[in-house]
């Protein structure tokens, strides 16, 4: 079947990044002797949505590395993040499908994050069935790792879902209150705001009662698939304690858009088993919420696509919504329904 509807910029070319050339020298020299020979090329990662540095390097010794890098005076959030994911990364169970971190330092007033290169590719959309497969596997051996997370991890004094959802994610109940303005809607769903309100407000006590870790940013860009076909995590800035199947959900969005039976693929999932029976929905309508919402609000300092990203991201998780209570017509070709 061919795809009902494909991201506005493939994941894998979403990224504007500096090039290694454009690093300052003091930088490039830091970096090449932590790594202990000449970088003779830099292969920079398309994917994401920031403005950090980010790419494979290849030495003169056939060493090969990923870096990630962020000037401290221009992007200090970036900073932070990845000095976040650094200490994540060092912490994580060993023998998990994500980069393994080598090492971290401060130069030229930047701050660089190691980790091995993942020979892989970002996963291209419509999902490949082997790919897809592969990647639902990994994240089942991943959530399982992480279901009963290590003391180490949890001494970083991570972040709770329940608490973010209701800081950051819950924007039905702000647009309903009047203290943000309510995104254009298809007119099928102009009055289900209540409804909308009312889902997403389920959020914070079904992840109030999970005891593991999540990665927290499940998406097709934090994902690669290497060359025997396993896929790989990447990115693990946003881990926090919550229920897998909230990771799950914001990775299927792609499948849904794509005409694949996402409820099916959800409800096959091993990270689902105990999950409230509405889980799913409380999600879509979370996810719908935050994106829609914050697409007009990007930082400047983020990729220029993200806006486009948020925005199609929330009509796939408003339109699957929508579709499962049946707050509007099934699609012409049956695309995204159960069985399809």
């Amino acid at each position: 079947m061919s795809p009902t509807s494909l991201p506005p910029v493939p994941y894998h070319a979403s990224a504007r990044r500096p090039s290694w050339p454009a690093l300052p020298a003091a930088l490039r020299d830091a970096v090449a002797a932590r790594l202990g020979a000449p970088v003779v090329s830099a292969r920079t990662a398309g994917a994401g949505f920031t403005r950090g540095f980010a790419a494979v390097l290849s030495t003169a010794d056939g060493g090969r590395a990923f870096v990630k890098a962020a000037p401290a005076a221009e992007q200090p959030h970036l900073v932070e993040w990845y000095a976040r994911e650094a200490a994540i990364l060092d912490r994580l169970p060993a023998g998990l499908p994500l980069p393994r971190p080598r090492w971290s330092l401060h130069a030229a007033g930047w701050f660089v994050l190691c980790t091995d290169a993942v020979d892989g590719h970002t996963p291209r959309l419509p999902w490949a069935p082997a790919e897809l497969a592969a990647t639902l596997a990994g994240y089942a051996e991943v959530a399982a790792a992480l279901a009963d997370p290590p003391a180490a991890l949890t001494g970083l004094g991570l972040p709770h879902l329940a608490d973010l959802a209701r800081d950051d994610i819950l924007w039905w109940g702000e647009v309903a209150a009047g203290r943000e303005p309510p995104p254009a809607l298809p007119a099928p769903l102009r009055d289900r705001l209540p409804e909308l309100v009312a889902l997403e407000s389920r959020l914070p006590g079904y992840a109030a009662g999970a005891t593991g870790l999540i990665h927290g940013d499940l998406r097709v860009d934090n994902v690669l698939v290497d060359t025997a076909g396993r896929a790989w995590f990447c990115d693990w800035t946003w881990l926090c304690h919550g229920p897998a199947w909230f990771d799950l959900a914001g990775l299927l969005l792609t499948a849904y858009a794509g005409g694949l039976d996402a409820d099916r693929l959800f409800a096959d999932h091993p990270a689902v088993a105990g999950a409230p029976t509405d889980a799913l929905d409380v999600t879509l309508a979370a996810l719908a919420g935050y994106f829609l919402t914050t697409a007009a609000a990007a930082p400047a300092t983020a990729s220029p696509h993200l806006p486009a990203h948020q925005r199609w991201s929330g009509e796939q998780a408003l339109d699957w919504l929508a579709h499962r209570r049946g707050w509007s017509r099934p699609r012409p070709d049956g695309a995204g329904r159960p069985g399809a």
